[in-house]
């Protein structure tokens, strides 16, 4: 499915007057070659990362005592609130070397954000109810998306050209960085498989 407009043809049509995008199609496995499903692919280049601007309005509630979502994607220099809908308090922290930060005892949401400035993978908790966890995902790209159950993954209206592709799951152990892949033009004229070297993430 060719096309020579859209949203990504606008932002390269100084570049690139008049070019083909495709959809490129991704299928991730782990490392015994079983299907991944919501693994968080992120397609990067340098023409794609100079597009790369902050999110608007980005939270991450928390509610029964949980994060919400669990799991939130988000491009470099986003702000992110934490508003606690909850009847008892919360003290979410991280340790990350992406982003250190602690909101601590507290109700309602915070008066300021949290800006996360860093590539890389946040694990949050908090520190009176250790089961809740959950995961802020920066890179400097704004084309990502999650894979299906059977591990595939949909990019719509990319120019085929090379790419770095990085790629995470939330069985990842703690501290692994993102998987990265390269790829190239000629290897996305058909579904590309990404098979990941990190073990453990299927269970």
């Amino acid at each position: 499915m060719l096309k020579c407009s859209s949203y990504l043809a606008v932002s390269f049509a100084l570049a690139w007057p008049c070019v083909s995008f495709a959809q490129i199609d991704f299928k991730v496995v782990d490392e015994q070659g079983q299907p991944l499903n919501e693994a968080v692919v992120f397609v990067k280049s340098p023409a794609l990362q100079a597009k790369s601007q902050p999110l608007a309005n980005v939270e991450m509630a928390q509610a029964d005592r949980q994060f919400i979502p669990g799991v939130q994607v988000v491009t470099l220099n986003t702000s992110m609130t934490f508003p606690n809908q909850d009847d008892v308090r919360h003290h979410v922290y991280s340790f990350s070397p992406a982003k250190v930060f602690e909101l601590e005892l507290y109700t309602g949401t915070p008066d300021t954000p949290v800006v996360f400035d860093e590539v890389g993978i946040v694990e949050l908790g908090c520190n009176i109810h250790d089961s809740m966890l959950a995961w802020v995902l920066v890179n400097d790209t704004p084309v990502f998306a999650k894979t299906n159950d059977t591990g595939a993954v949909v990019f719509n209206d990319l120019m085929p050209s090379a790419y770095t592709l990085e790629v995470w799951h939330k069985n990842f152990p703690y501290g692994a960085p993102y998987e990265a892949f390269t790829v190239t033009a000629e290897e996305l004229k058909s579904t590309h498989t990404l098979q990941l070297k990190t073990k453990g993430v299927s269970f």
